[in-house]
């Protein structure tokens, strides 16, 4: 059966809002790049505000404005970060949330609604390697279990890492150590580190001081504080129509000593039904979410797809180690059909779609000679792009 959008909207099926993650006016992928693959959605933040600053009107309808004047939408923030004194809760932490408050205020006098963020601790998503070589030979991001506890254990020199990581972990990390150079060294901590583009990476004993005071705040400690931060929050995104989406844990497994919260059904199920509120949702990411062997991510969707309001759709290959590497959109562990399947049924039951965005992609043909931001080269996103829109229109039309 050939299917169309025409097919599409004539039998009253609704499609998913089809966006793009966009850095801002430095990104090294251009607005027209953007309406060449397809989406006609932004995902975008301004990473030019200090984290935890209030983000001023101004500068959301200008960043509004270049996105309009391309002929397309700014559909998500990704993201307003949440500020490491509101996650372990310190003693500024009421004078951030109150900045907090007045971004979210601001974005919904703009018009703009649907917020993703993460309460991961200290760093956002983790990976050891930029540029696995593919038998293709395209590049993917890749996240070698050995590689980080090299990096634990002889870099960052954690106490008492030796016992978060079994005899046979620690006796692979110990080999690896000795045989990297001072340049591949030095290219793990700055991979690992690596902050969002545009923004500061971390620091050596900035990491520590940080872990310490996680020891403190553990794991439910962390749960108190997110519950605390989204009921500061409630009155002003329920007043504004304002949905927050949280991030899964990336990956969805304790590493470095930092706890994890938002990793498996059951943290997801914790999260909606502690706080019931509309507002509270869900960033449903299929691959931080299947860098972890337990997790099922049809089932988890069926559980609580009622409050997902984004989708990050890419895909991962592990091995028995754990670790994995970040494949193609639709050859990897996660069943995408069946996931696809899922949101599409949920899409058909909403009054607005649920916006998707093709989540990383490999570095391929010319990216392979530019320099991009990891994980987000033109090339490789414009295939995903294509690839879901395309399972997603055969879905539909079967």
């Amino acid at each position: 059966m050939k299917v169309n959008l025409v097919d599409c909207m004539s039998n009253n099926k609704k499609l998913l809002e089809q966006t793009w993650r966009w850095y801002g006016p430095d990104d090294p992928v251009s607005l027209d790049d953007v309406k060449q693959a397809g989406a006609t959605g932004i995902v975008t933040a301004l990473h030019h505000i200090p984290h935890g600053a209030p983000w001023p009107l101004e500068d959301i309808l200008e960043r509004k404005r270049i996105i309009e004047d391309a002929g397309l939408r700014w559909t998500v923030v990704e993201s307003v970060p949440v500020h490491e004194e509101i996650k372990t809760w310190g003693p500024l932490a009421n004078q951030y949330i109150e900045n907090y408050r007045t971004t979210l205020g601001n974005l919904s006098k703009c018009g703009i609604t649907t917020v993703c963020y993460n309460f991961m601790p200290v760093l956002d998503w983790t990976r050891t390697r930029l540029d696995l070589p593919m038998p293709n030979g395209a590049r993917a991001l890749y996240y070698d279990k050995v590689d980080l506890a090299v990096f634990d254990l002889f870099i960052l020199c954690r106490a008492g890492a030796e016992f978060d990581h079994t005899p046979e972990l620690l006796a692979k990390a110990e080999q690896r150590w000795e045989g990297l150079s001072e340049e591949e060294k030095i290219d793990l901590e700055r991979t690992i580190l690596m902050g969002i583009p545009g923004e500061e990476n971390i620091g050596l004993e900035a990491l520590r001081a940080s872990i310490d005071v996680y020891k403190a705040v553990g794991k439910e400690g962390l749960k108190t504080h997110l519950f605390k931060f989204l009921d500061a929050i409630a009155d002003v995104c329920e007043e504004g129509e304002i949905k927050m989406t949280v991030h899964p844990d990336d990956p969805p497994f304790p590493i470095l000593g930092l706890p994890r919260i938002i990793s498996t059904l059951e943290d997801l199920q914790e999260l909606i039904t502690k706080e019931p509120r509309v507002f509270n949702g869900i960033c449903f990411c299929t691959g931080s979410l299947g860098a972890g062997p337990q997790n099922d991510l049809p089932k988890i969707f069926e559980q609580v797809g009622h409050r997902v309001y984004f989708a990050h759709l890419r895909n991962v290959k592990r091995d028995e180690s754990g670790s994995f590497y970040e494949a193609d959109h639709l050859d990897g562990d996660v069943n995408m059909y069946r996931v696809m399947s899922s949101i599409v049924t949920e899409n058909q039951r909403r009054d607005q779609p649920i916006p998707f965005r093709p989540d990383h992609g490999h570095q391929m043909l010319d990216d392979l000679n530019k320099t991009t931001n990891p994980g987000y080269s033109a090339i490789g996103r414009l295939r995903g792009l294509a690839e879901l829109r395309g399972l997603e229109l055969g879905i539909l039309g079967a």
